[in-house]
């Protein structure tokens, strides 16, 4: 999330704007679908112009608020399926994605989660891979992504 106002700020800076991103009209900040994360302290999805970003999503099955049970490759092919319900809200699907970030729990992980991402992924969008120590409700795997929405 830090990088994200990082990006946002550059945004602003680059076009001599002083307000703050909250403040400016051609950003928007969308209200989650899921009713249970409407109280969340993010946006599931923030508009700046034809840009999408999306929060970070982990293997959790929002119907049961769970992680789900598998391994890397579970909790991976759930994050996707959950960075698709984002985008389908806003009209776009995993073809529109131009950016990944994604954060591992460990990178003895990689092979195993690159299998599953290679069969979602098919237009090869740029992508950040690393490890942390540490994601939220100990999951194996977050992925975060831009996408841009035709016009």
């Amino acid at each position: 999330m830090k990088y994200f106002f990082l990006f946002l700020s550059s945004i602003l800076l680059l076009t001599g704007s002083k307000a703050l991103a909250q403040d400016h009209p051609g950003i928007i900040f969308h209200e989650s679908h899921e009713v249970k994360k409407k109280s969340a302290p993010f946006s599931d999805a923030v508009e700046v112009g034809n840009l999408f970003f999306l929060a970070g999503q982990i293997g959790m099955d929002h119907s049961t608020r769970t992680m789900v049970q598998g391994g890397i490759q579970a909790e991976t092919k759930q994050a996707i399926m959950n960075i698709k319900e984002v985008l389908q809200q806003h009209g776009l699907t995993l073809d529109h994605v131009v950016k990944c970030t994604v954060i591992l729990s460990s990178m003895d992980n990689f092979a195993a989660f690159n299998e599953i991402y290679a069969s979602y992924f098919t237009k090869k969008p740029a992508r950040t891979t690393f490890a942390a120590n540490g994601l939220a409700r100990n999951a194996m795997i977050e992925i975060d992504v831009i996408a841009v929405k035709e016009q």
